[in-house]
């Protein structure tokens, strides 16, 4: 019966994710299987750094593979995400209009309305915000505070189950005691950062509990102009920046890698061409090309609007063709870089031996330039994501971003451009895009700084 009535809804930026997380598999799939492939990710996941960034970008992807699941539930003709239907409530409880973090009334006076019929101007009550509480002046913050501790109770607790569940793990692999075993992760002799790992975990688990014990009752980051939770909306712009910064990959790798190799390998005419291509490319301001696209994209959803269903199509459809023009635009860089390499490749005497042996262009390529250049993919790759989501930012604040009705930081951050005009300031909106978006591109940073460090065969060779 639930099933029944359940209608699932594939977006074009959702089947992407799909194809994307199914390569993704398949990748490291073919990675556990080549032990040349599983050495410098090993490196990658004993670096502290990396694995605490690279589980704080896993919290990231499972929120934005949660909202990827979109479906329509009964005789509502809303589409609806799975991380919708699970934070239904931060969803659902919208205020009047502003209110400030933990707030119980509204930010601006209003005329209130008494039981004897008489108006005086004040702070109204929110409706959701503190609802629970009969005097918010006395026993708010009290409120708050036991919650909080609640939560920071329930963490440690199931801190602790985690941690003695992965030590008598640990232990019984290596058949060690366990206390030894605790002495082993506490000075960091195991391959692995386990306490970096335990303590990541546990401030992961402290901020899922706090929003799970406080969200109900209170708006934790404040609401917005038209009474929506800024923490949802927060959560929800995980995904545009996941999107943009993965799905814009694919969209740039074809023409990075093929041009790129072609361009070293095959020298002369088709270098040349290429060159002319990337050069000409560069010459025009990445901004003004983007905005020209955009504009057109717009242009043709207003003369047929039969061909996008409804809000959410039209604006899966503009998040889609954002990534690929930044994906057309953004390929230069990285082509150059294989350019370069190729042209070095392409000298050695193996490959100038299979050349003189008769074997196939397309053969060389494949076998042994593509495999000797995927490191340089890989880091630019990694490197570029935060370089992405950060663009998003950026060209939403000037108007040429994803579209309005869309969550995203940089709508967030537009919008918080008019309310920081206000007095008194409403400065919640971009405090919380700003937190948001920097903790992941800091995350995203510091991984990529792993993935180089482990990947790059000149640093390799100095340590």
């Amino acid at each position: 019966m639930i099933m029944a009535a359940i209608q699932f809804e594939l977006l074009w930026t959702d089947i992407l994710i799909y194809v994307l997380v199914i390569a993704i598999s398949a990748f490291i799939v073919y990675t556990t299987k080549h032990k040349h492939l599983r050495a410098p990710w090993k490196l990658v996941f004993q670096r502290r750094l990396g694995m605490a960034a690279f589980l704080i970008l896993m919290a990231y992807v499972c929120i934005g593979l949660l909202d990827s699941v979109h479906y329509k539930k009964g005789d509502n003709p809303e589409i609806i995400s799975l991380f919708d239907d699970l934070v239904a409530g931060l969803r659902t409880r919208e205020e009047k209009s502003y209110s400030a973090p933990f707030a119980t009334h509204l930010f601006a006076k209003e005329m209130i309305e008494q039981a004897d019929g008489s108006q005086i101007r004040g702070y109204p009550r929110l409706r959701y915000g503190g609802a629970h509480l009969q005097d918010p002046s006395k026993g708010k913050w009290s409120d708050v505070l036991q919650r909080a501790l609640t939560a920071l109770l329930i963490t440690l607790v199931a801190w602790l189950v985690l941690a003695s569940l992965l030590v008598l793990w640990l232990a019984r692999n290596k058949q060690l005691a366990w206390r030894s075993m605790i002495t082993r992760l506490w000075r960091g002799e195991e391959e692995l950062p386990w306490k970096v790992i335990l303590v990541t975990m546990g401030l992961i688990m402290l901020f899922l509990l706090l929003v799970l014990n406080l969200a109900p009752y209170y708006h934790i980051l404040g609401t917005d102009k038209v009474g929506q939770d800024v923490l949802y909306q927060s959560l929800k712009s995980i995904r545009t920046g996941l999107v943009i910064g993965t799905l814009t990959t694919l969209f740039m790798l074809p023409f990075a890698i093929a041009l790129g190799i072609m361009a070293g390998y095959f020298r002369g005419w088709v270098d040349d061409v290429i060159q002319y291509l990337y050069t000409t490319l560069n010459s025009i301001p990445g901004v003004l090309l983007i905005a020209a696209a955009v504009l057109m994209l717009q242009v043709y959803m207003s003369n047929h609007p039969e061909q996008f269903g409804d809000v959410i199509s039209r604006a899966d459809a503009r998040l889609l063709f954002l990534c690929m023009i930044l994906g057309v635009t953004s390929w230069t860089g990285l082509c150059r870089l294989l350019r370069g390499e190729a042209m070095k490749i392409s000298q050695v005497e193996y490959i100038q031996a299979a050349t003189a042996f008769g074997v196939s262009h397309l053969r060389v390529i494949s076998r042994h330039i593509l495999p000797n250049v995927m490191h340089i993919v890989l880091i630019s790759v990694v490197l570029d994501f935060s370089g992405l989501v950060l663009a998003e930012a950026v060209l939403s604040y000037v108007g040429v971003g994803v579209d309005p009705s869309t969550n995203s930081w940089g709508n967030m951050i537009n919008s918080a451009r008019l309310e920081m005009a206000r007095e008194p300031m409403v400065w919640w909106s971009l405090i919380a895009a700003f937190s948001f978006m920097f903790l992941l591109v800091l995350a995203a940073n510091l991984f990529a700084d792993a993935v180089r460090d482990a990947f790059d065969p000149r640093i390799q060779r100095q340590q």
